[in-house]
């Protein structure tokens, strides 16, 4: 058995506490250290100088330019440009580069197909700068917003009705702007769009035997949606619902209006088939 005399034991403990002492003066020295160091960031973010606005949007627009990629396609980091110009209205909300910058934008969001995000840009340049000579672009650009959502003429048809409601405050208006003629052209494709659904419910019910029905959708697409394409259609399907529902004298007028006024239509055959199996 080897013993250990109590000298010995007492330069351990000695060396022991020493050892303590140095690591606890060490992790003192590493805290006093961070410390220091996210002071001085904090510092030097705290002091970080912000770009001129104009320079600000010369960066946004170079962004949007993007890069050629083997001299076929061009990579844009929309993302990029939009915080370069969001950086204008946070730190310039009143200068001449603030609405520019909004539009820029809702431009970004639309070019990278986000039109939800374009939409709510758009709607609150025109709502803030009325009197802005960009607000009819910005009322068309966000009728396009809800024309590039648009779904089949099967489904809902929500995003076709608020593209109406757009186009309807810009030319109402702005009745003299250069976008109100294409404001214009979209909402004979936007009205034709909705008078097809219409059309859609109504053969829907004319196939299933639900005249009186059917026959309310079609006269619909008569009253509301006239001088689209689509009256002789309506005028004929109007008729079939009509004979089925034993009003023959009225089908039979709306057969004659058929082959009188859309002579050259597949409508206007049938109708005449119709006439001839009354007489």
């Amino acid at each position: 058995m080897i013993s250990i005399r109590s000298d010995d034991r007492y330069s351990g403990a000695r060396r022991t506490q020493g050892r303590r002492q140095v690591r606890g003066i060490r992790l003192a020295l590493s805290s006093c250290l961070l410390l220091a160091l996210v002071a001085g960031c904090t510092k030097t973010a705290a002091f970080t100088e912000v770009k001129p606005a104009d320079e600000l949007y010369a960066e946004g627009l170079e962004k949007l330019e993007g890069r050629r990629i083997f001299w076929l396609f061009r990579m844009i980091n929309y993302d990029a440009a939009i915080e370069s110009f969001q950086a204008i209205i946070d730190n310039y909300p009143y200068s001449d580069f603030e609405d520019r910058a909004q539009l820029k934008i809702a431009d970004a969001y639309f070019d990278d197909e986000r039109y939800e995000e374009a939409l709510a840009y758009y709607q609150d340049f025109s709502d803030l700068h009325t009197q802005h000579k960009k607000v009819a672009y910005a009322l068309l650009r966000a009728a396009q917003c809800h024309f590039n959502q648009i779904e089949s003429i099967e489904r809902d048809q929500s995003a076709t009705n608020e593209a109406t409601t757009a186009l309807e405050k810009l030319i109402r208006n702005h009745p003299y702007a250069e976008e109100t003629r294409e404001g214009e052209e979209m909402m004979v494709k936007l009205r034709t769009r909705l008078a097809l659904n219409m059309l859609h419910i109504a053969d829907f019910y004319l196939d299933r035997t639900h005249w009186q029905s059917a026959a309310a959708r079609y006269r619909r697409v008569l009253d509301e949606f006239p001088g689209l394409g689509l009256d002789a259609r309506a005028l004929y399907r109007l008729g079939v619902c009509l004979e089925n529902m034993r009003r023959e004298d009225e089908a039979l007028r709306l057969y004659h209006v058929v082959v009188e006024n859309y002579s050259d239509s597949a409508s206007a055959r049938r109708a005449s088939a119709r006439i001839a199996q009354a007489e």
